[in-house]
Parts: structure tokens; C-alpha cells; sequence
């Protein structure tokens, strides 16, 4: 469902708990910005779709392991 969000060159970005989260989805625009959605918000809508970075406290983050397939 979702991917680890990387930049270009590799390394995690700096989103805090998002960028190892399997919750986060990197979206980029026509334009090349790059943000991350939340897909947590579609099943509960009181997360923030595109919520503010860093986050360093969140109740539904799930890091995704080495070992957590990807789907």
C-alpha cells in the first residue's frame, strides 16, 4: 500500500514518525513539490490527510520494519 518515504538520494526524509510509518504515502506534484498523505485519514477522519512535519507523536503510527512485506 504504501511506499518508504525517501528522497531522491536515498536517505529517509526528515518527517519524523511518518517517514517509517507504513500509513505514509510520498505524493509529488505536476510541479515536483513532494508531500506525504496520510492514508490512516481515510479510515479515521479526525488525522490530518497532509498533517504537518515533523511528526514526533502519533496513536496510529505503525513503523514498517525490514521484514513487513510491501504491498
Amino acid at each position: 500500500m504504501s511506499e518508504r518515504v525517501a528522497r531522491p538520494d536515498g536517505r529517509l526524509a526528515a518527517a519524523g514518525l511518518c517517514a517509517t510509518c507504513r500509513h505514509a504515502r510520498r505524493v509529488e506534484s505536476d510541479r515536483g513539490s513532494v508531500f506525504l498523505r496520510c492514508d490512516y485519514a481515510t479510515v479515521d477522519p479526525s488525522f490530518p490527510k497532509y498533517p504537518r512535519l515533523p511528526v514526533w507523536i502519533c496513536t496510529a503510527c505503525e513503523p514498517i520494519s525490514d521484514d513487513t512485506p510491501k504491498t
